[in-house]
């Protein structure tokens, strides 16, 4: 279990059962900015968007799932706050912050009352641990470049390797980092 500023929740491995939630979760993820408002039927309807989810756990790709530890008079214990999860997307059909094939990109997203409580930065370690495990050679994203989760990622030891259309592609090298945040 973690706990950060009195909100405890624990970590643990996501699977296909959780579907329902990552799509949630990725609700959350594209709309990180008040201003945008996307439903997840726009979303799951968005070819682009929708791939992050279809067949979601294939062969290498892994997830973590934040739960609530439970406080008196807070979010019930079990209840998800957050999650995040690797994909591996063929060149074919590449995702936002597609590197190479055989680089996964990972999604994050936290429920916005859980925001900035570190459920994002203990959702990437754990993932980045599973994917250290994994022999996994590297780990990419897209991130726009005013989400605030992008100072999240550069502490933690991505970096950025290209850009496009308002949004950085950065990428952590497992190889050269021995633990999250470099």
């Amino acid at each position: 279990m973690a706990t950060m500023t009195g909100q405890p929740f624990e970590i643990r491995p996501a699977g296909p059962a959780d579907l329902l939630f990552l799509a949630d979760m990725l609700v959350e993820a594209v709309n990180w900015h008040p201003q945008r408002n996307w439903d997840r039927a726009r979303i799951l309807s968005d070819p682009a968007l929708a791939h992050y989810l279809t067949g979601w756990p294939g062969p290498g790709e892994a997830g973590a799932l934040a739960e609530a530890a439970g406080t008196p008079g807070r979010t019930p214990a079990g209840t998800p706050v957050g999650a995040a999860w690797l994909r591996l997307l063929p060149a074919s059909d590449p995702g936002f912050g597609f590197v190479a094939e055989g680089i996964p990109e990972l999604t994050i997203g936290v429920v916005a009352s859980w925001r900035r409580r570190g459920v994002g930065r203990a959702l990437l370690h754990a993932l980045t641990a599973q994917a250290r495990s994994a022999g996994v050679a590297g780990i990419s994203l897209s991130v726009e470049r005013d989400n605030p989760a992008r100072a999240l990622y550069q502490q933690e030891g991505f970096r950025m390797i290209a850009n496009d259309e308002g949004a950085d592609i950065m990428l952590l090298d497992l190889s050269r980092y021995g633990s999250p945040g470099g």
